[in-house]
């Protein structure tokens, strides 16, 4: 339990349109050591978080009469001074495509009503303490580049100039050293033949110096992580690395977001300030989400990159470009050139070289050594001793297909750790994406039998019932499929071929045929 004192208390905003779930959360956080937020709404959690800068915010998923959860997210994520607050939202069960539309919008977790107290209690502990870890890092990340700014300024001086100067450049090389090895192809998790194309494909982009690369694939596959280490580890790791999310640009403030502008260009133009293109100067450019560029900026765009120069908004001077660009997207950009929503030459001029990140479901042989490595780090993380996976759990997570890719596991096993109290994740541990629609004729905020009793800790007895239940089915057909059994207990596939898996090895049933052909029949 957190125990600061004073202005110190973590914050956490709750915004959530029903006063008992608000009053509810607020009685579970506020004795753990938190200061509790409450809003009924979206417009009025912007402007708060955006004044008091809070450690995590509670979001509904659902509040009717003006933004709902995504909307809210969406804005928060596009404000400068709460895009890196941590969002929890607060959903239903079986809403999985609700989940999947949250993660996809950023959040990092999420919890269910009815509530657990325990349960949300540990998540928000973890995710506040990795919130004030991250600030931590950046404000002494902030402070070193300062110094190294600093010192860069004294260039021009005498003999104590010089002295400043020699400081600096130390400095800034062990700060692209440890750079390098954070961001390098070390980090690159997996043996598969996908991994080592990808590898030999970023080691040529890094030997080159100028060469604008295309990085595709479905959103959750670490396009960032390959953006990185083609800049940490080639001739431009000494200058800057700037990402930009093309959707996050607003439409009017596009042409300055990207090439800055001069005072009183504009009315607020009070200062003149420098554009992406400007602040990437002598490193790297990533564009994120690249499809997603208003139309109207891609033709300046395109000439930027053709003539190497930009003039910023009201200034009267070209300024040269020397950056190297790296654009990313989740998008099939070809559908929209044809579509009419991307220009087709800016198409051809981007993709001079792509990178395919592929999808984790093509690349299974690596998930052992994947979720070996993030149990590894959120251990590390949250100071525990490393755990491990229980063969069981790892033949399910084998054979999920997850949608959300590398993102979605990461956030399965910071679940499970939070919930482990033990050295090993069993399956139990593993709460894996519910794809299947909510059912039509259960009230989808009342927890099932099963839920009651997980949430009672009764895990044992949930268990016990779900095979008394399929032991009924069997009597009743004379054999039972993981379909039918995923049906029958309203649960997921991966939890269906668990408990039948299960009961097969404890002698209760017998399995005959292999995979989808599997039926399990009375012994």
């Amino acid at each position: 339990m957190l125990t600061p004192t004073g202005t110190d208390r973590p914050k956490v905003l709750i915004a959530d349109d029903l006063a008992e779930n608000r009053e509810l959360l607020r009685q579970t956080v506020e004795p753990e050591g938190y200061d509790a937020l409450l809003v009924p709404s979206g417009e009025v959690a912007l402007p708060l978080a955006c004044k008091l800068q809070p450690d995590l915010i509670l979001l509904d998923f659902q509040m009717p009469g003006g933004w709902d959860g995504l909307e809210t997210c969406e804005r928060l994520k596009a404000e400068e001074r709460t895009r890196h607050i941590p969002i929890i939202f607060i959903t239903v069960m079986d809403d999985a495509q609700s989940l999947i539309q949250a993660f996809q919008h950023g959040a990092v977790d999420y919890i269910v009503k009815p509530f657990v107290r325990e349960e949300v209690r540990a998540r928000v502990r973890a995710h506040v303490a990795l919130c004030r870890l991250r600030r931590e890092l950046e404000q002494k990340n902030e402070e070193l580049l300062e110094e190294v700014n600093r010192r860069r300024r004294a260039e021009g001086e005498a003999a104590k100039a010089q002295e400043g100067l020699d400081d600096a450049g130390q400095r800034l090389s062990v700060l692209t050293e440890q750079q390098e090895t954070w961001w390098g192809v070390t980090r690159f998790v997996g043996k598969s033949p996908t991994i080592n194309r990808i590898l030999a494909q970023i080691k040529r982009l890094q030997e080159t110096e100028s060469v604008t690369a295309l990085i595709t694939g479905e959103s959750g596959t670490g396009k960032e992580l390959i953006a990185r280490a083609i800049h940490h580890g080639g001739t431009r790791s000494k200058g800057s690395f700037i990402p930009l999310n093309c959707a996050a640009i607003p439409r009017d403030l596009a042409e300055s977001t990207l090439f800055g502008h001069v005072k009183g260009a504009f009315s607020g133009a009070i200062r003149n300030s420098k554009g992406y293109f400007e602040m990437a100067c002598g490193g790297t450019l990533v564009l994120d989400e690249v499809g997603e560029l208003p139309l109207e900026m891609q033709g300046k765009f395109l000439r930027v990159l053709e003539e190497r120069s930009f003039i910023p908004i009201g200034g009267t001077e070209s300024r040269k470009v020397d950056v190297r660009l790296v654009a990313a997207t989740n998008r099939d950009l070809g559908l929209r050139v044809q579509q009419g929503l991307f220009r087709e030459d800016l198409f051809f001029r981007l993709s001079r070289y792509v990178i395919e990140a592929p999808p984790l479901r093509e690349r299974r042989e690596d998930l052992p050594l994947l979720a070996a490595h993030f149990l590894d780090l959120l251990s590390s993380e949250m100071k525990r001793p490393c755990l491990t996976l229980d063969p069981e759990a790892m033949e399910l997570i084998q054979a999920h297909a997850f949608p959300g890719n590398i993102r979605e596991l990461k956030n399965l096993l910071e679940r499970a750790v939070i919930e482990c109290s033990g050295d090993r994740i069993l399956p139990e541990h593993l709460h894996f994406m519910r794809l299947q629609a909510p059912l039509l004729h259960r009230d989808p905020t009342m927890p099932t039998e099963e839920q009651r009793l997980r949430a009672a800790g009764g895990e044992s007895a949930a268990t016990r019932l779900e095979e008394e239940s399929v032991l009924k089915f069997i009597h009743a057909h004379g054999s039972v499929s993981n379909s039918e059994c995923r049906d029958l207990l309203k649960t997921n596939i991966d939890r269906a071929y668990y408990l039948l898996n299960r009961m097969q090895k404890a002698g209760l049933i017998r399995r005959v045929g292999e995979h989808r052909a599997a039926r399990y029949l009375p012994l």
